[in-house]
């Protein structure tokens, strides 16, 4: 991935307008439809405003209207920034960061961090070749007890093909009515498709869904047998994991899928040859009902 600065990041968004105009071209890749002229027609800005106007019949619109940017009195320029820090780092920053970097108030620093996490929330195409598919608990925590059996925790199950991309979504529970759909509609029915898990009892029944299945023993203290290991998807979890209590610190269940959605963004992008932060301004035009987790 090309290395993407904020000396670049000043370069190519010195002001307000230049973000608006790029705004404005995700939005109107050929040109604006004036719905009265019932034509693209050549729109012109209005100083002071974010809209631009038909040279025709003086009918405004607003690139800002239904994005995430709506109704939003806070700069562009601030929220462009923020995309930049939050999709700089493998774990991003917290909404106590951005409100330090940005200025603004912990209210407004919120709203910008919950909004920039729902354009990192993106469809992922069917997993194939070799998918690890494993659990987790995050969360919750009472005295003297970690783990599973720790109170308030969420579940979360990871699906991640070897060298390529991942799905994460939080689960209910880990009964085998819940793991085995999500593994039939996450990873691909192909010849060459191998579903590597634990010895959970959940997952006995992963091949009678038509997978190729190879268990790891963790109970017996196997990690590795032949190619069967679930290291990449452990892996991934002590990356979210970190970045929770080390960034974020605490996560409140409601909002655990969008962080999730974000931690993935990040590593399903890491070998994009475009910096990351370009990848989501290809986003930002998107009306924000599309983007909602």
């Amino acid at each position: 991935m090309k290395t993407y600065t904020i000396k670049d990041f000043n370069k190519q968004f010195p002001t307000e307008d230049r973000c608006l105009e790029l705004l404005k071209n995700k939005r109107w890749l050929n040109g604006i439809y004036c719905d009265k002229c019932e034509k693209i027609t050549t729109h012109y800005r209005i100083k002071e405003r974010k809209v631009y106007c038909c040279e025709f019949c003086g009918h405004t619109v607003s690139p800002t209207s239904g994005t995430i940017f709506h109704k939003s009195d806070t700069p562009l320029r601030s929220w462009f920034h923020a995309i930049f820090l939050m999709s700089s780092t493998k774990t991003g920053i917290s909404a106590k960061q951005l409100q330090r970097e940005l200025g603004v108030t912990y209210k407004t620093a919120w709203r910008i961090f919950k909004h920039v996490r729902m354009l990192m929330s993106e469809n992922v195409d069917p997993l194939s070749g070799q998918v690890e598919v494993d659990e987790t608990y995050i969360g919750g925590r009472k005295a003297g007890k970690r783990g599973r059996g720790a109170s308030g925790k969420s579940i979360a199950m990871g699906m991640v093909e070897r060298n390529g991309k991942a799905i994460v979504n939080v689960i209910p529970d880990v009964k085998s009515n819940t793991l085995l759909p999500m593994i039939e509609r996450n990873v691909a029915k192909e010849n060459k498709t191998i579903v590597f898990t634990d010895e959970l009892r959940s997952y006995g029944q992963v091949e009678k869904l038509g997978y190729a299945h190879e268990v790891v023993q963790h109970a017996a203290q196997q990690y590795v047998s032949g190619i069967a290991h679930v290291n990449t998807v452990e892996s991934l979890w002590s990356t979210i994991k970190r970045g929770i209590d080390g960034v974020n610190h605490s996560v409140s269940p409601l909002y655990l899928q969008s962080y999730l959605d974000s931690y993935i963004y990040r590593y399903n992008h890491r070998k994009d040859e475009q910096p990351m932060f370009l990848s989501l301004l290809d986003r930002v035009a998107i009306p924000i009902q599309a983007v909602q987790p």
